[in-house]
Parts: structure tokens; sequence; C-alpha cells
């Protein structure tokens, strides 16, 4: 992805999860000034921390004895409760000259536990402040250290590249010297490309699932970086595979048993099918349940949600149908249903008169 798209990417993030992105870029193409505009951008304030000039006192902090107990000073980069929202940025975290000073991090880079506090030490940071991490990746070209699997599995890696569209409109917005955008117009070759890979080989794991659950539910990406962010997380070929199974069974209408059976998860998708796909379902239900007749409490429950999501006519015509079963016909008659049924038995009813 370019610039501009990872300044999309991560807005969503910070704004929406309290997940980390980690921001895989070669020199100059961007990372930190994308970051600043992000803050700028969604009216947060800017922390940035060099990790590769810190040792892990300036992360923790000094330690102190007040009694008989040791305490560490909040560092004065910590943001505080209240202050305004921040992005601390966390840069060069594989440039980390001491290996407790990555120890150190690894804890703050880790997404909080569900209504937790991101951590580092003794210290916890406020939800509204927000972590973004950037490294140049260990491609043999820069002086860094490769970082392990279990801190990889913590992160959202996002794989920044050059583009000179991205450039361009950076130069005109700030005044660059107008022979130097002329000579990169005619000779974009010579903007920084490197092609050796970035890709620091994301695997499938059940945390990493549970991130992309999160962005799913909770961010809003243009479809074309989709594959691009969840391969950060769970591997090129794991993200892709998950995408072809995401379109084909958006495709495939809902069958009988997952209506009946699965209900809170196919809800959603329930509503935004189409009407041809609707009728296919429909008819997969009366089929099932003339085969089967009787139907548990849950399944009796599940049906009548699927009836309430339907337009008026096609829950009309499905009741009718419904209502030529015997055992479900008595399920549908019940009390409890009338909001959802009654008018379309009414209907049904006023019909037949």
């Amino acid at each position: 992805m370019n610039i501009e798209q990872m300044k999309t990417i991560l807005k969503e993030i910070v704004t929406n999860t309290d997940l980390t992105p980690c921001v895989v870029g070669h020199r100059g193409v961007g990372k930190s000034a994308g970051i600043m505009q992000v803050c700028r951008e969604t009216g947060r304030k800017y922390v940035p921390l060099r990790l590769g000039q810190m040792e892990v006192g300036d992360l923790v902090g000094i330690p102190y004895r007040d009694g008989g107990t040791m305490h560490w000073s909040r560092p004065s980069w910590w943001p505080l409760e209240n202050d305004a929202e921040s992005i601390v940025h966390c840069d060069e975290l594989n440039r980390a000259q001491q290996e407790d000073t990555l120890q150190a991090i690894f804890q703050f880079v880790e997404p909080p536990l569900s209504g937790g506090q991101r951590g580092l030490h003794t210290h916890r940071l406020h939800p509204k402040h927000k972590v973004i991490v950037t490294i140049n990746p260990p491609d043999g070209t820069y002086q860094v250290t490769p970082l392990d699997r279990a801190l990889i599995d913590r992160m959202v890696m996002l794989y920044v590249e050059s583009d000179y569209n991205c450039w361009a409109r950076y130069a005109r917005k700030c005044s660059f010297d107008g022979s130097v955008q002329e000579f990169l117009a005619a000779n974009q070759n010579l903007l920084a490309h490197d092609n050796q890979p970035m890709e620091m080989e994301a695997k499938p794991s059940e945390r990493g699932w549970e991130m992309v659950s999160i962005l799913r539910s909770s961010c809003r990406f243009p479809e074309e970086l989709e594959m691009e962010v969840y391969s950060g997380i769970v591997g090129q070929e794991a993200a892709i595979a998950f995408l072809r199974w995401q379109r084909e069974t958006l495709e495939r209408p809902l069958t009988a048993k997952e209506v009946l059976e699965q209900w809170p998860t196919v809800a959603a998708r329930a509503e935004r099918q189409r009407e041809d796909q609707q009728s296919a379902t429909m008819s997969s239900l009366i089929a099932h349940l003339r085969l089967e007749g009787e139907i548990t409490k849950l399944q009796e429950e599940n049906l009548v949600a699927y009836l309430a999501i339907l337009p008026r006519d096609l829950k009309f015509a499905l009741v009718k149908s419904l209502l030529t079963i015997p055992k479900t016909a008595l399920s549908l008659a019940k009390d409890k249903y009338d909001a959802v049924v009654l008018d379309a038995i009414r209907e049904i009813s006023a019909e037949a008169a």
C-alpha cells in the first residue's frame, strides 16, 4: 500500500480499536510524516519514541523507594488520563540496541485485554491514547534486530511502498522546488525503489484471527486494501483463502440449517440478501420443515427472528407456506409471536374468506 492508503487504515484502527499497527517500510518513504498527518487529522497529540536511542529506564522509569515499597517514576513522555488524546509513535522498534529495551517495549505494544489498559511495567495507559509502531524491514540492508514471532503476532503489520503519485501530491502541497517536481515527473524511476521483499511472514494464529475479527466488526476498510491488512495478521495465503470464502459465501443463499441453528451468526447476512436469495432460503426452510416436522424451541425462535427481518410481501408468502405444515403452524400460532406473524395470518384469513 502507499502512504495515503496507510493513513486511511491507521485512522480506522486507532479510532475504532485498541490494536497496534506496525508500519513496515524502507527509509524515506514517509512513515513518520504519515503518522504525524494522522495525528493532525484526528486531533491527537503526537508523542514520538525513538527506541534506537532509548534505554530500559527511559521506558519504565527510575526506581525509588517509598517506605518498604519499590516504585518506578513515570517517564516524562507518558501521556496521562487528563492529557489530550495522543498517538505514541514507537519508532525504530527493531533498532533497540539493548535486549532489555526490546523486552520492555514488548508489553507496551501488546493490545490490552478487553476492558483493560495497555501496560508498561507498573504504568497503565488510558484507552484514549493509542500506539503505532514503525520499523525498517529486516532485509539485510538495515542494521536492525529481527523481531520474534510472538512480537509480530501481537501487531497488525502494514507494508508501505514508494508511490510517485503520492509523492507528487505531497510535493505540490509542500511547495517543493518546481525543478525537482518537473524532473521527477519525467524520471519517476529515480524515486526510492527497493525490490527487496518486506513481508515478515505473518502466520495464522488464534490471536491473529481474533484481531481480524475485531477489525471486521469495528473498521471499514476500502475493499482493495482488505487483503493487505489481513495478510499482515494471518499471512497472505490465509487472507486470500478467507476473502475468497467470504465472497463465495455472500453469493450463496442461507440454508434452512443456518437460519434455524446459527441465527445470531447469520442474521446480518440474512438482512443483506437479495430478493432472489431470500426466495431460495425460504424454499429451503419450507422443504426442511416439511421433512423434519418437529423443531426445537431455539429453532422456533430463530425461525420467527428470520420472519421478522423479511419485507412484508416475502413474510406473507413464507407464513402462508409454513401454515400448511401442521407442527410449524402450531409454533407460529403462539401468542408471543403475534408481533411478527399476526398481520400475515390475518391477511391469509382475509384472503381465504
